[in-house]
This record gives C-alpha cells, sequence and structure tokens, in this order.
C-alpha cells in the first residue's frame, strides 16, 4: 500500500486529466405504424396499436468525481504532506467501497508553495480541470489571496491551517475553515491557560508572513488589560533563521511561557533554545507533534505544548490513524491529516445528495453539520464560513509509551490539559 502511497505523490503533483463531463442520456423515438388489410369481398383498414418502448433511464455518469487538493508542498511540506494523505485515503476507501453512486473520486493535487501567485494559479488551474471542491490550505497567505477568487469563481474552499482573518469576509460564501480557528480565537485559550496557571509575564514569538503579523494583533488585543504581561517578538521564517536573539529576549522580559503559536515553522527551534536558554514551558503553532518533537526527545517532553483539532484520545480517531499509517509514509497521523480525510467525507456526502454542481455542494455544507472520524468537535460553520462549533484540544507532550499502533514516530504521547468550550465565531 505504501509502495503505491509513494507513486501517487510523485505521478500526482503533475497530473493533469480531462474536464468533467455532463452525462448525457440517449433519445428514444416512438414509431406508429399503420397497416392495411384488404381482401376481396371487404377492405379493412386496420390502424395497428402502438406499443411504447421500456422506459429507459439515463445511465449513471461513469466520469470521476474531481476534488482539487491545493497545498503547500513547498514551504509547508510536513503540515501539506498529512493533509494531501489525508484526502487520498479518504478518496481512496470511498472509491474500494463503490464511489459515489458509482462515480469514483479522482484527486488532483496542486502545490501553492505558500505563495500567493502560485496558490492563485494552482487554484485556477484546479478549477480549469473541473474540480467541484478544494481543500487542503495551510498557508495564511495563500488562503488570503485565493479567497476572493473562491467567491469569483463559487468552488467550495476548505482552509486547514490558514488562521488569517483576511482568508474570510463578512460576505464569504465559498471559503470554509476546517481546523484552526481565525486567529483572534486562537489567543482566547493562551490567555485562559496562563490566568489558570497563574502565570504573570507570557511572550510570544511570531512569524513574519501573514499568519504571525495576525496572531500578534489578536495577541495584543487579547491581553492587553488583561493582568498578564506580555511581548512579542516578530521572527523571519526558516531555514536561514537563527531564534538565539529571540529566545534571550523573552529571557531578558522574564516570561515565564513562551506562545510559538504564531510562528508554526520555527516551533521545533523554539523549544530547543529554550530549554538551553531560557527553560520555560512553549505552547506550540497547531504543528504535526512529530515535527516538532523529532530529535528534541527529552526536550520536548513535560515542556512542549500544542493545540489540535483532532482528539488523540477518541477511539475514532485510533481507527482512522491505524488505517492512516498503513496507508501513508508518515509516522503519524497528525490534525492535518483528520482535517484532510474530513474534506473528502464531507464532499463525497454533499455530492451523493445534491450532485456535482459546486454552488450545491456549498449550500448542503452550509444546511447541514458533520460528525468525522478523529474528530474534537463537530462541523458546522458560520453564514461566511467560521467554524461554529470549535472546540481544540490542549495537550502536553509525556513520555509514553504511545498507545499500540497509533504513533511510529516514538514512544512520546499526550496528557490533556483542556478539551475548550466551544469558541466564540469570529466575525469578520
Amino acid at each position: 500500500m505504501k509502495d503505491a502511497r509513494r507513486r501517487t505523490r510523485f505521478l500526482s503533483l503533475i497530473a493533469v486529466l480531462a474536464l468533467l463531463l455532463a452525462a448525457c442520456a440517449g433519445d428514444t423515438t416512438e414509431t406508429t405504424q399503420e397497416t392495411t388489410e384488404t381482401t376481396s369481398d371487404t377492405t379493412e383498414t386496420t390502424e395497428a396499436a402502438t406499443t411504447a418502448p421500456p422506459e429507459t433511464t439515463a445511465p449513471a455518469s461513469t466520469e470521476p468525481v474531481k476534488i482539487g487538493v491545493l497545498t503547500d508542498l513547498t514551504g509547508f511540506t510536513p503540515w501539506a504532506v498529512q493533509v494531501q494523505d489525508g484526502m487520498l485515503l479518504a478518496a481512496q476507501e470511498i472509491n474500494d467501497a463503490g464511489g459515489i453512486n458509482g462515480q469514483m473520486i479522482e484527486m488532483v493535487i496542486q502545490d501553492s508553495e505558500n505563495d500567493q501567485d502560485a496558490g492563485v494559479t494552482g487554484f485556477e488551474r484546479l478549477v480549469d480541470e473541473g474540480v467541484v471542491a478544494i481543500g487542503g490550505v495551510i498557508s495564511s497567505t495563500v488562503g488570503a489571496a485565493i479567497s476572493p477568487v473562491a467567491e469569483e469563481l463559487q468552488v467550495p474552499t476548505f482552509l486547514v491551517k490558514s488562521g488569517t482573518q483576511a482568508a474570510l469576509t463578512a460576505d464569504s460564501r465559498f471559503m470554509f475553515r476546517t481546523c484552526l480557528p481565525a486567529a483572534p480565537m486562537d489567543a482566547g485559550p493562551i490567555l485562559q491557560y496562563a490566568q489558570a496557571q497563574g502565570l504573570t509575564r507570557v511572550g510570544a514569538i511570531v512569524a513574519d508572513y501573514a499568519w504571525g503579523h495576525a496572531f500578534a494583533a489578536a495577541m495584543e488585543s487579547t491581553f492587553t488589560d488583561s493582568g498578564v504581561e506580555f511581548q512579542i517578538e516578530t521572527a523571519p521564517v526558516p531555514p536561514d533563521t537563527d531564534f538565539t536573539p529571540f529566545v534571550r529576549a523573552m529571557a531578558d522580559f522574564g516570561a515565564e511561557m513562551i506562545v510559538a503559536t504564531g510562528h508554526p515553522p520555527g516551533s521545533a527551534g523554539i523549544v530547543g533554545l529554550s530549554a538551553d536558554l531560557h527553560d520555560v514551558p512553549v505552547t506550540g503553532a497547531w504543528s504535526p507533534p512529530n515535527l516538532v518533537i523529532g530529535g528534541l526527545a527529552e526536550v520536548a517532553i513535560g515542556r512542549y505544548a500544542d493545540f489540535s483539532c483532532a482528539d488523540y484520545f477518541s477511539d475514532s480517531y485510533a481507527d482512522l490513524a491505524t488505517r492512516y499509517l498503513a496507508f501513508s509514509d508518515n509516522e503519524f497521523m497528525s490534525d492535518d491529516a483528520v482535517a484532510g480525510f474530513g474534506i473528502v467525507t464531507m464532499v463525497a456526502e454533499a455530492v451523493g445528495a445534491v450532485g456535482a454542481d459546486p454552488v450545491a455542494i456549498a449550500g448542503y455544507l452550509h444546511d447541514n453539520s458533520f460528525e468525522l472520524e478523529g474528530y474534537a468537535h463537530t462541523m458546522s460553520w458560520t453564514e461566511w464560513g467560521e467554524l461554529a462549533e470549535s472546540r481544540p484540544i490542549f495537550t502536553l507532550v509525556n513520555a509514553g509509551p504511545a498507545p499500540a499502533g497509533l504513533n511510529e514516530a516514538g514512544d512520546w504521547w499526550f496528557d490533556l490539559l483542556v478539551h475548550s468550550e466551544p469558541l466564540e465565531p469570529f466575525q469578520p
């Protein structure tokens, strides 16, 4: 299975297939025939009864249902590969079960490269390919850039870790968040945790791009007048970033916790340096845990805490993760993969209910809520596409052992710190 998966990963990046065709039904023509019978004595004209041909039903379409994957395979690669594999797994399982009313799902993949121009170009290519929906967006830069295009072209589009407020407007109807809520919703739980722990000074290191700026603004808004002092440092995005001066600034400030939530690419580096320069807990950036823990080993144990939209403690997550690890080259199923699996699941349900029209699919999504495998909350949306019932879990890494079969990356696992109450949806 993993060999086939590897081939799919490399081939799918350049796959550009035919447009989705409408099913065509054949026409039936009814013929009425008159017969005349003549005898020597009598001439009788009899009109033969016309028998209508058997009713015919338009054959079910055999064309594939195309779903687009737009994600940062260059840039946020660990996040992107997770969400891509989750989407591919869902498609394979649906196809193995007979597809959507007999139609197979075909995944079409574009790399958004954490770049707004590449993101828009990739989005338009997917639309040209005839996809009914697009999912997997990680970068806030990309999310903000494609949002007006999704609205103009009326294609349902799913954000996974693109938390910038700019990705949604009050008029958005085709953009849907699935995992990471809007930045203002993420700062609140951090303040609540700090207050519950009696912390008086919290430092934050944010990235110099859209998500980092959005999270910095959220920190300022949330922590001002809260009784908890805060200091924010803005750092460049790796690979050429030395986080030493930023972590030293946290030590000079006297931070009792470092918030790396605004710097996803730098989480691992910040955790490692903080153990040497300023030994305090680090709050992560909704990152794949295996990415951050990786080579940090004991440095992360008992110190690294992070949020997730996946419920790592649920039976449904355990079942899904077992299947995922048998399918994917990844060694852990992050919440990005859980979100990717859920995106394809929801789109397939919508297509089965209302057909392959993107506008009808968007309407179905808005009108329904979804209980998805492995999720920490019910999936539903506000009118403008914000998560209506977001309930992230907040976990601390422990030494394990991990539940059998759920972590090929190591023995570490999680302690549950809190499963939040539903967050108030951010309204742009």
